[in-house]
């Protein structure tokens, strides 16, 4: 299965290859040569269609955890001063994702979306300590009774230079469900409560809608 925001991108993909496999054909006379061309064009072809795929995942609701936003590497848990919505201390969790990865952007709580807002920017590669502040991004926020507030922030990277977020204000979130796409890797950053329960370690791999990111701490 594809995601919605590549279908374009694949048929105009798979047009532009079919086209380019006729030239070769009839305008490279040298086998090896042609073979080379016709393999890199396959190449490419199943690049985009790995890019824009979107599994289906297992997302097991439950109103006292926080799920993984994305596929990718946990590279930031540490305690910080959330500036524009909460405008207090909270845990960061950021989860950083390669041009490989899955780039669907999925729900962590089930709830209601009580902020989001998109915000231009630069394009610092993922992984830089002001890109949060500074890159192109959205930010969204979801409620419930449960768990309180959870924020999520979808990030640009150097190479991510479009950013789809589908959260609406006053919008019913489910958990695991689709909020977003990224285009070509980037990370995004969960905030949570100070006394939430942590379940994931530096450097730890982990799947959008399914891996859990932390649990209330009862």
């Amino acid at each position: 299965m594809f995601h919605k925001e590549g279908h374009k991108i694949i048929f105009i993909t798979f047009i532009v290859i079919v086209a380019s496999f006729l030239l070769v054909d009839n305008f490279i006379s040298i086998s090896w040569l042609r073979a080379i061309v016709m393999i890199a064009l396959l190449v490419f072809l199943i690049l985009i269609l790995q890019f824009f795929r979107n599994p289906k995942r297992q997302t097991s609701l439950n109103n006292k955890q926080v799920v993984s936003p994305v596929d990718g590497k946990v590279v930031v848990i540490e305690e910080v001063f959330e500036k524009e919505y909460f405008k207090e201390k909270r845990i960061q969790v950021s989860v950083f994702m390669s041009p490989i990865n899955v780039h669907v952007t999925r729900y962590p709580i089930s709830g209601n979306v009580i902020f989001s807002k998109y915000h231009p920017g630069k394009y610092l590669v993922a992984w830089h300590p002001k890109a949060s502040e500074e890159n192109e991004r959205t930010t969204v926020v979801i409620e419930n009774e449960t768990y309180g507030k959870v924020l999520h922030r979808q990030i640009a990277g150097a190479l991510a230079k479009r950013i789809v977020n589908y959260a609406k204000l006053n919008d019913k979130a489910i958990q695991g469900s689709d909020s977003g796409f990224i285009k070509f890797g980037s990370r995004v950053d969960l905030f949570l409560p100070l006394d939430t329960d942590i379940k994931v370690s530096l450097n730890q791999k982990v799947r959008g809608g399914e891996s859990v990111i932390a649990e209330l701490n009862e």
